[in-house]
């Protein structure tokens, strides 16, 4: 959710966050229990979201949703800071080339978010849709971009982590996920074996720049029905491939490394 401590507009976005969380239309009695605002503060809310059509009112059902100048700027969103649009060719031709699930992702703040999926001729119903953020210490393609963030991010991410024991096979805790981290920036590649969802694995790996700077990862996830862990590893050189062209089609320009962005003044920021 988003921080509360924000003023009007942080609190503003919180409201949109928990109306998009449920997934479906939402009544304003769910919303009322679910956020810890009164009535009146979060009525207000509500109702000049809908003027401003970021949240849409319907009369017949009595619900609200997400509204279409939302929509209009997550579009937005989705072809201007996202991965997405430059790299779905390569996803479409890897999920053709392997038959299985491909997913593409990045970091939001310590989670990971879902900005693509191609699914194959037989897709499988998972949690990883593309918009949702889902947890980075238990998902393949969110370890896999941990282990290539800069040092000195790695432990502030890493404190973030909740460890909630998802599956049996979840790593319980921080120490754990470290030496994981090790593993796969030896190896090139992340694993997710069960972690998350019973009988959900995958393989994932990471699109660089041309710097080196991690920009996301890219996934190709089964079901243990269908694949084993070592099955999935000898897709390894083909899900190298498309990462690396992703990353060499983004250009150091579209996403630039930290060391290379100009001095912002005070009124550039305002």
């Amino acid at each position: 959710m988003s921080e509360l401590g924000d003023g009007t507009v942080g609190k503003a976005l919180d409201v949109l966050d928990r109306v998009a969380s449920f997934g479906r239309p939402v009544r304003f009695s769910e919303l009322l229990d679910d956020a810890p605002y009164p009535k009146a503060t979060l009525y207000r809310f509500v109702q000049t979201l809908t003027n401003q059509r970021m949240l849409a009112y319907d009369a017949d059902t009595c619900t609200y949703s997400p509204g279409v100048r939302l929509v209009r700027l997550a579009h937005s969103a989705w072809s201007q800071s996202s991965l997405a649009p430059i790299a779905r060719p390569e996803l479409e031709r890897l999920a053709a080339d392997v038959g299985e699930t491909v997913h593409l992702a990045q970091l939001d703040h310590a989670q990971v978010l879902y900005v693509d999926k191609i699914n194959p001729t037989r897709p499988v119903h998972m949690f990883s849709d593309a918009g949702k953020v889902g947890p980075a210490y238990c998902t393949g393609i969110g370890k896999t971009i941990l282990a290539y963030e800069h040092p000195d991010r790695v432990e502030e991410l890493i404190a973030q982590q909740s460890f909630h024991p998802f599956t049996p096979a979840t790593l319980a805790d921080a120490n754990s996920l470290r030496a994981e981290l090790v593993e796969i920036r030896a190896q090139g590649h992340g694993f997710d074996r069960e972690e998350h969802e019973p009988s959900i694995i995958c393989i994932a790996a990471p699109i660089l720049s041309r710097q080196g700077r991690v920009l996301g990862a890219v996934s190709i996830t089964a079901t243990t029905q269908r694949l084993s862990l070592a099955a999935l590893e000898k897709l390894a050189p083909r899900l190298h491939e498309a990462a690396d062209k992703i990353g060499a089609a983004v250009g150091s320009w579209r996403f630039p490394d930290i060391d290379q962005r100009p001095n912002c003044n005070r009124e550039d920021r305002q």
